[in-house]
């Protein structure tokens, strides 16, 4: 007969080894690929307002409630669902002094609706939108009725404050200000590159130009991006007025780091609308050098570049077929994903955008805009012990055309299935970084000492980065996925339940 402490000895690690293999036993889930159009915030088709200082019509919080609904576009032969809204907001009765008090407000409280109706926006700032032809070179004529520099710069100051109270539910900001529309082009004080005008951007209208983007990426929180209309803007506000078509776009270890070159996107208003993009690929020139094609450089540029940056735009001419169409004869999905494109305007130009549902591929396109997450696989621990170590692993897949662009954190929900109390992980990941393909997300998360035991239901959480939103479904990340999405939360559930003792 064994002495008795030999005896405890040996039940003791019997019981021990028994205890190991069930704390190391994994459970593996697989999950449903869903094909549903998605309304995820910061991405897809948006929906455009425009506001104008002269006659200020705030934004109606029910119509923009209604946009997250399926809703068909007037004269097209699409519906949309939108996440996303484009305001434009025109000031043309401060062309010449500072823009009001109760201007101020009304976009502070446009802002307030937006919040209230669970959308973002996509703000652009300008002083004329509508152009008037004459008797000269382009049939677009000056002059334009935009607003000098000490104007423009007077009036981003007077923003500032507000654009950065808001942020919260602002996705990116255009640069406008520049030019019709805001777009950077015609122009009666930072350079006029038309035939009208001296056919190039002089030094001194780079040099004008760069003082504005840069007064606007001072006036918004390092957390958001701004829009330019042109490639080329971005590699001379980065590399200076000369700075040739061939400089280096921005790489991976420069990304998402808050400084200005991380932080400078593209919206391109032309998009498949010409082998240049009605002059979207110009390189424009300077005091020096004159204004040629540089399409395949800047293409090249773009590309590279806008993996790590925001990207939307409009369609504006249907005349580029069939290369705006449907692949495999047209090139539209091809282009969408080369340039990562997040957005599209949903209204303009609705010619384009119908021939991608006669085409077949305009479903495909609403779901791949911007990011689509579908989570393939996942294996947690079936047992753990509370305070321990909890190895996890989720095969991920970015089927979009782009990653998201704003930082959200990664949590796991732990939610207690007698009480009801959640225990928040927090997954150490960059979200910004789930490119396009793969996203292999392993972790070891320890768990608090004085957890409760008992089972625990799972939850993957991708909420708004910011407290004023983080708890709100409307601004949380939805995977691509049947049965998994709880919409009173914004949690997607795991369908995994975990036994902690």
């Amino acid at each position: 007969m064994k002495p008795y402490s030999a005896v405890v000895a040996l039940l003791c690690l019997v019981g021990s080894v028994k205890k190991a293999v069930a704390i190391q036993a994994d459970t593996t889930i697989n999950y449903i690929e869903s094909k549903e159009d998605i309304v995820n915030p910061e991405r897809g088709f948006y929906r455009q307002q425009n506001i104008f200082a002269s006659n200020y019509i705030p934004l109606d919080k029910n119509t923009l409630i209604g946009y997250r609904t399926s809703q068909k576009i007037n004269k097209a032969l699409y519906s949309v669902s939108s996440s996303l809204i484009y305001v434009e907001y025109i000031l043309d009765s401060f062309k010449g002094s500072p823009i009001s008090d109760t201007f101020l407000k009304n976009f502070n409280t446009d802002c307030a609706t937006a919040r209230a109706a669970g959308v973002k926006l996509i703000v652009r700032f300008c002083y004329v939108n509508k152009a008037h032809g004459g008797d000269c070179g382009d049939g677009i004529c000056p002059p334009y009725g935009d607003a000098p520099k000490a104007i423009v710069l007077n009036h981003i100051k007077q923003l500032k404050p507000y654009l950065q109270q808001n942020a919260d539910i602002i996705a990116c900001m255009q640069m406008g200000f520049i030019g019709i529309w805001g777009e950077n082009y015609y122009s009666d004080y930072f350079g006029d590159a038309s035939k009208t005008g001296n056919g190039r951007v002089l030094d001194s209208n780079w040099c004008d130009r760069t003082s504005v983007l840069k007064a606007l990426l001072d006036a918004l929180p390092k957390s958001r991006m701004i829009q330019v209309r042109v490639p080329q803007l971005k590699q001379r506000y980065v590399y200076g007025v000369s700075a040739n078509v061939q400089s280096a776009a921005l790489n991976e270890v420069e990304a998402f780091n808050g400084t200005d070159k991380s932080r400078i996107g593209f919206h391109n208003d032309c998009f498949l609308s010409g082998p240049t993009d009605y002059g979207t690929y110009n390189d424009y020139g300077n005091s020096s050098s004159p204004q040629k094609d540089a399409t395949p450089e800047l293409r090249k540029f773009e590309m590279a570049d806008s993996k790590f940056t925001v990207v939307g735009g409009e369609t504006c001419d249907d005349a580029f077929s069939p290369q705006n169409d449907c692949g495999p004869t047209g090139r539209a999905q091809q282009e969408f994903a080369a340039f990562h494109y997040s957005f599209l305007n949903s209204g303009y130009n609705t010619n384009v955008n119908d021939d991608w549902v006669t085409g077949g591929c305009m479903d495909e396109i609403k779901q791949k805009m911007g990011y689509r997450l579908v989570l393939r696989k996942a294996v947690f621990p079936t047992v753990t012990l509370k305070g321990s170590t909890v190895n996890f692993a989720l095969d991920i897949e970015n089927v979009g055309y782009a990653s998201p662009y704003n930082e959200r954190p990664v949590q796991l929900i732990l939610k207690n299935k007698a009480s009801g109390t959640l225990t928040t992980l927090l997954v150490k990941t960059d979200i910004r970084k789930w490119f396009t393909g793969e996203v292999d997300l392993q972790q070891k998360l320890a768990l608090p000492a004085n957890l409760t035991a008992g089972e625990y239901e799972l939850y993957l959480n991708l909420p708004d980065a910011a407290a004023s939103i983080s708890s709100r479904p409307e601004y949380s990340i939805r995977l691509a996925n049947d049965d998994t999405w709880e919409a009173e939360t914004g949690y997607n559930k795991l369908n995994a339940t975990i036994r902690i003792k």
